[in-house]
């Protein structure tokens, strides 16, 4: 898989630290958007994330094909989690 990138959930933004929501770094997939062989475009949402107090959809980093997925519904994640590999185009 040549040229395949690992795409990492991103760190969380700052207002997140602040709230209390996310304070522990952990969050659950609520929901994951793609499939192994989807076509996704920059920025189009690749998963679902929620705490108890907000949901956040994370953005792919580029063009490309999942190739794999590394996350289930019901996991908890924190910042650097692998999400999927992606083939860019």
């Amino acid at each position: 898989m040549s040229g395949a990138i690992e795409v990492r959930l991103p760190a969380l933004p700052e207002c997140w630290d602040s709230c209390g929501a996310c304070r522990d770094g952990e969050l659950l997939v609520s929901d994951i958007l793609v499939n192994p062989g989807d076509r996704l475009r920059c920025d189009e949402p690749m998963i679902s994330l929620e705490t108890d107090k907000t949901n956040l959809d994370i953005p792919a980093p580029c063009s490309g094909v999942v190739s794999a997925l590394h996350l289930e519904i019901g996991d908890t994640v924190t910042e650097g989690v692998l999400i999927l590999t992606l083939q860019p185009d």
